[in-house]
């Protein structure tokens, strides 16, 4: 199995309208690096695009402004609660372009359709990172973009020393691997995107963190949405996830901590215009 509906199966972290929120903490930390990317992308007006697990829609929804009226994003996933709340804000803003499906994989959304397919922080999830990644070039229409960004877990810092955190980043790592994903793929996507043939292939690296604001917020947050996935895979009990969830939250809370985020590395190619793959 591959596609969103193997990152349904194993994915760690809590969904829902609780997930929804937690999701839009995320792309507050994550938007100046998406706008970034984007840009770097040239993602431009009039053209369609494909968000592979696009979970809250957040992403979608920036890129729905930026092809404006005249292009189209499509958003896709299996976790059905998020897409009604993100279709419910799409039209609160005023999108006409945009279209939130439930769905596996990237197949039936137009084959050699998109002028860009993206996908972030799924393929983590993931045990066929690789067939996933096949089926967005499929998407892809010939000369169109292909691009993921993913984490390395390991790569968390912090000052000063929290144990805390190497608690939950090892916790975190052994449920998604227990699920069949991998929590550190992030310097595996070059090599990944190579059986891929693209042009222009291209990486990049950022790593957010600072002092104040949801960046600390992040880890003791998704610590307590991931609990039920570690009780269930037999990796710690709710009285020994329950200390780890506290110390983290004083830890983000104080003013004279720094606290980062794990690693992220986007990856990005062209399928040829003349696509003999």
């Amino acid at each position: 199995m591959s596609g969103p509906q193997a990152a349904k199966k194993g994915y760690v972290i809590r969904g829902g309208a609780e997930g929804r929120e937690r999701l839009r903490l995320l792309s507050a930390v994550m938007r100046p690096h998406v706008l970034s990317l984007f840009d770097r992308l040239g993602v431009a007006d009039g053209a369609r695009c494909l968000d592979v697990g696009c979970g809250g829609g957040d992403v979608t929804l920036e890129r729905a402004r930026l092809v404006g009226p005249r292009g189209k994003v499509v958003g896709t996933d299996l976790d059905g609660i998020k897409l009604d709340i993100a279709r419910g804000e799409a039209r609160e803003q005023g999108f006409g372009n945009v279209e939130f499906l439930l769905g596996d994989g990237c197949s039936g959304y137009g084959s050699g359709e998109f002028d860009l397919v993206f996908a972030r922080f799924l393929l983590t999830h993931v045990p066929d990172p690789l067939g996933v990644l096949r089926q967005m070039r499929d998407a892809a229409r010939p000369g169109g973009i292909l691009a993921a960004v993913d984490i390395d877990f390991s790569g968390y810092f912090c000052y000063p020393d929290c144990p805390a955190l190497w608690k939950y980043v090892r916790l975190y790592s052994d449920a998604v691997k227990r699920r069949g994903g991998d929590a550190n793929i992030g310097y595996r996507l070059p090599e990944l995107f190579g059986p891929l043939k693209l042009d222009d292939l291209q990486m990049n690296v950022f790593q957010p963190a600072g002092w104040t604001g949801p960046v600390k917020q992040i880890s003791p947050l998704t610590m307590d949405y991931i609990s039920d996935a570690v009780i269930a895979e037999g990796l710690a009990s709710r009285e020994e996830i329950e200390p780890i969830v506290f110390e983290l939250y004083g830890f983000a809370e104080s003013p004279d901590t720094v606290l980062s985020g794990p690693r992220c590395f986007e990856v990005w190619g062209r399928k040829p215009a003349q696509d003999g793959a």
